[in-house]
């Protein structure tokens, strides 16, 4: 209005806020005094530690082999052209507010589509809750069928399954794997372990171990969860399920062949809880578009969970999945390249290793079979390192780890970090975040350092 003058901007007095600690208690104190007894006794991520470490060589200038990170390098494996198109014309049609609790019903329906379509399995829209990207869902399913104090198995080594029993106050129940199973669970081993259990975790293909759970095995498996519920359906007894995370599944290589509980025996349809998204298999890790499908009760729970944390995935993206998961000529092409990438990878360093061990070098490895991992064995225990490391005799992985990266810019990531207690020297070697020029660079290194070894 005329005449009217604007209004000075309010000036609010500043209140120093650097000392943090309540009055009379020192940092350690008041940390006990005001942090839940689950916050102080959580483990911060390993993988995450080490990422720091190499970030803070890279910035010295230090030539360093990423294969940490279990993530992708847009610069090597962009996500599909379609799907970014199909995110822009989301934003464009103003696709900004909030989505339904379980998922916008046209990427529900899609990933009911794509399940049939690919998985020929035909699951219940009621049964499909779209998440923030995996991990949601694996909260979610702690959460909506285990209670403090029940037992969850799971085999070791494997991904954060240690940390969602810390955070839901499971009992954990590890099983330890070996190298002859692929580090896979075996029927023999769950059988004594699934009476009282609550939740039975497998991951195929496996983080971190790059490995696929056989056909007969997993039928195994499934045969004794089945067997256990139907006793507990006469003992009046909770029912044991099994959550099958699958994010991995379309990297399969070769002959190797993805098979879902469900598909090998049907009944599992009622005590099966996937797991998936699309953060593995189109690259689009930060895209944070996930979903879980589950017997239709069980989702309804979860979806609620879910809900009061807020951990739906945004409405763009999914938007943008679903038409992308419904286009299975550019989800087949996408696929074809990016496989064939991620094996040019896996096989130069498998081909590296075994041409390190054949020449001598005490080094093995795991043919690649999923995902986009690599096991690597380095049992150079009792070797005694060179006097510029340190010259200590190597007892653990972590000085393994160490030296690989000091020696030979070579960043692994030891299965110590994925919940295995044997120091035998298998480590977890990521190739989405490395070129195949990298690698070819950093295998003479790493011969250079397995030599240098008294």
């Amino acid at each position: 209005m005329q005449g009217m003058q604007s209004a000075a901007p309010s000036c609010r007095p500043v209140v120093p806020c650097s000392d943090y600690m309540p009055q009379g208690l020192v940092a350690d104190a008041a940390a006990q005094a005001g942090l839940s007894r689950m916050a102080l006794g959580l483990v911060g991520s390993e993988i995450l530690k080490i990422a720091a470490e190499i970030r803070h060589m890279v910035e010295r200038g230090r030539q360093v082999c990423n294969l940490t990170v279990g993530d992708f390098a847009p610069a090597q494996f962009p996500i599909p052209r379609a799907l970014q198109e199909a995110i822009h014309r989301a934003y464009e049609r103003r696709e900004t507010n909030y989505p339904p609790s379980d998922g916008v019903l046209m990427v529900r329906e899609s990933v009911r589509d794509f399940y049939r379509r690919e998985l020929g399995l035909d699951h219940p829209l009621a049964g499909i809750v779209v998440t923030g990207g995996a991990r949601p869902a694996i909260y979610a399913t702690f959460r909506a069928v285990v209670e403090p104090g029940e037992r969850v198995i799971y085999p070791t080594p494997s991904w954060n399954n240690n940390h969602y029993c810390h955070l839901t106050q499971a009992t954990p129940v590890e099983l330890p794997t070996t190298a002859g199973e692929w580090f896979m669970p075996t029927a023999d081993k769950l059988r004594p372990l699934l009476p009282g259990a609550r939740l039975l975790c497998l991951n195929s293909p496996l983080n971190p171990t790059g490995t696929v759970l056989g056909r007969d095995e997993l039928v195994r498996i499934c045969e004794l969860v089945v067997q256990e519920n139907r006793r507990r359906q006469h003992t009046g007894e909770r029912l044991l399920y099994v959550m099958y995370d699958q994010v991995y599944w379309m990297l399969t290589f070769g002959g190797t062949r993805h098979h879902t509980p469900v598909e090998l025996v049907p009944e599992m349809a009622a005590y099966t809880i996937f797991v998936d998204g699309v953060s593995k298999s189109l690259a689009a890790t930060g895209l944070r578009v996930g979903w879980t499908v589950a017997p239709p009760y069980v989702a309804a729970r979860m979806r609620d969970i879910l809900g009061h944390v807020g951990a739906w995935a945004p409405r763009p993206e999914q938007v943008a999945v679903g038409e992308v998961l419904a286009d299975r000529e550019a989800l087949g092409a996408y696929h074809r390249e990016m496989t064939s990438q991620v094996q040019l990878r896996l096989g130069l360093l498998y081909d590296g290793i075994l041409q390190l061990r054949a020449s001598g070098l005490q080094v093995d490895a795991i043919a690649p079979q999923g995902a986009i991992y690599l096991s690597v064995q380095v049992p150079i225990h009792g070797r005694r390192l060179p006097a510029e490391h340190g010259g200590d005799e190597v007892r653990t992985n972590e000085q393994i780890r160490r030296y690989l990266l000091d020696a030979a810019g070579a960043a692994v990531v030891p299965f110590q970090a994925f919940g295995m207690r044997d120091e035998t020297g298998w480590m977890r070697l990521s190739v989405g975040a490395v070129s195949p020029e990298e690698i070819r660079a950093m295998l003479p290194r790493l011969e250079a350092a397995l030599r240098a070894l008294a």
